[in-house]
């Protein structure tokens, strides 16, 4: 189907001043010239890594990612108690896009984003459909209600021992409730021990139920990242996503607004998200979409087979 082009470095990189005390870092590779492609890391608050950059010819593409607000190499950074996370919402996240896109002198862009970097994408493209050509999606989610309440609570089922643990780490009041919100109340704890307790527990509970690669894990040994990783995703699941939610969500339901726009879903067939049905309906609801679902792989931009296709992807829509 495909292979993974050779690692690049940017050609190009800087601070772009977002408003609200924030600025996000961006970098550029492959071709200046190329077809522009904008890279949505998931999380939310990940950040981006290099291996985004090898999915996409580097004589075809100019390739621009970037750090979401208060993560990676953006400040300033979740994991500062004193940073506002008043003002890292979807819309202002959506309109970062927006300024970035202008900064850059692009006007149109593929859009490829990964998890929370796919529904970031999907409520991009409805929003502003004229400045995006395609969507490359993986590891499919909408940021609705039903999913957070997927991961939170309804796979306690299937990982019933690590499910106690979660919700242990919650007062005992609080228990049967939002434990996304539960878990960011404790994030935002002005007692630092208090804080760094609800993120161990917040990621080891992402470990268990999105079985990662090593690459991911390791990430979750670095007290700034994980810290920074799990009050930003409590903040966005405890709070709806900032979307007007409801129901199975606002992308579900405006994926008619999708249509004229081409799309590619690239979906491992173990990702836990797949139990709602989710990439499926998404599929069906948006005319011009593709489906193609990778067997044995779960939640993993990286996996054999997922890459390959993120790859014949990108080569399918190298053209002007």
């Amino acid at each position: 189907m495909g292979r993974l082009y050779p690692e690049i470095e940017p050609y190009d990189h800087g601070m772009l001043d977002v408003g609200d005390g924030n600025r996000v870092h961006w970098e550029t590779c492959g071709n200046p010239h190329g077809k522009p492609a904008l890279v949505l890391h998931g999380g939310p608050g990940s950040g981006c890594t290099p291996y985004f950059r090898r999915l996409f010819d580097p004589a075809a593409y100019r390739i621009v990612l970037l750090d979401q607000r208060g993560c990676g190499r953006s400040t300033p950074h979740a994991s500062a108690y004193e940073t506002d996370m008043s003002v890292n919402t979807t819309d202002r996240l959506i309109a970062d896009l927006e300024l970035l896109r202008r900064h850059l002198g692009i006007g149109r862009w593929l859009v490829w984003g990964v998890s929370w970097g796919s529904a970031l994408g999907l409520r991009y493209a409805q929003t502003h459909p004229a400045v995006v050509s395609e969507l490359v999606l993986t590891g499919v989610t909408t940021g609705s209600d039903p999913e957070v309440a997927l991961l939170t609570r309804g796979l306690g089922r299937l990982f019933p021992e690590a499910f106690e643990r979660f919700v242990g780490g919650v007062p005992a009041g609080e228990r049967g409730g939002d434990l996304a919100a539960a878990y960011n109340r404790l994030i935002e704890s002005p007692d630092p021990a208090v804080r760094a307790r609800a993120a161990r527990a917040w990621t080891d509970w992402e470990t268990a139920i999105i079985p990662a690669p090593a690459r991911s894990v390791e990430r979750f040994e670095d007290p700034a990242f994980r810290l920074g990783f799990a009050r930003t995703v409590t903040h966005y699941w405890g709070n709806g996503h900032f979307l007007d939610a409801g129901g199975e969500g606002v992308v579900l339901r405006d994926a008619h607004l999708l249509k004229g726009i081409p799309g590619t879903l690239v979906q491992g067939s173990l990702d836990l998200g797949n139990l709602l049905g989710i990439v499926w309906r998404l599929h069906h609801a948006w005319p011009g979409s593709e489906l193609v679902m990778i067997d044995e792989v779960g939640h993993d931009a990286g996996a054999p087979g997922v890459a390959e296709a993120l790859v014949a992807a990108t080569d399918k829509y190298a053209g002007p």
